[in-house]
């Protein structure tokens, strides 16, 4: 079993909030179960670059920590499902309030990385 060599800090909410979501496709995940698309082969088409691999491991973590849960359905093939709890949901205006953040930062981003060719 995997043992954490730098404890958690509990009494820093930013290091809980990065053990919980800190990822680069974590929000998105969330983003996107929350507009609906909650099967893993639709996520996989609607995030652009993850990967089925990481996507899997992402999902499992965010169920580990609360924020999803899944509803496996007895079918041929199995179809599973991704919905997001209370916890999930509780991040929802975060995840928009980052978004919002971005796409205004997004301008600037770009000549920055401009400036760096």
């Amino acid at each position: 079993m995997y043992q954490r060599k730098i404890p958690i800090d509990y009494g820093c909410g930013l290091h809980v909030a990065m053990e919980v979501v800190g990822s680069k496709w974590k929000f998105c995940l969330l983003d996107e179960i929350s507009k609906g698309i909650t099967r893993p082969r639709d996520l996989v088409n609607s995030i652009n670059g993850i990967t089925k691999r990481v996507l899997q491991k992402q999902l499992s973590e965010l169920e580990f920590h609360g924020l999803l849960e899944k509803t496996i359905y007895a079918e041929v093939p199995i179809r599973v499902e991704y919905y997001l709890t209370e916890s999930g949901k509780s991040l929802l205006p975060l995840i928009s309030a980052v978004d919002q953040w971005g796409l205004g930062f997004a301008p600037q981003l770009k000549a920055i990385l401009e400036k760096e060719d």
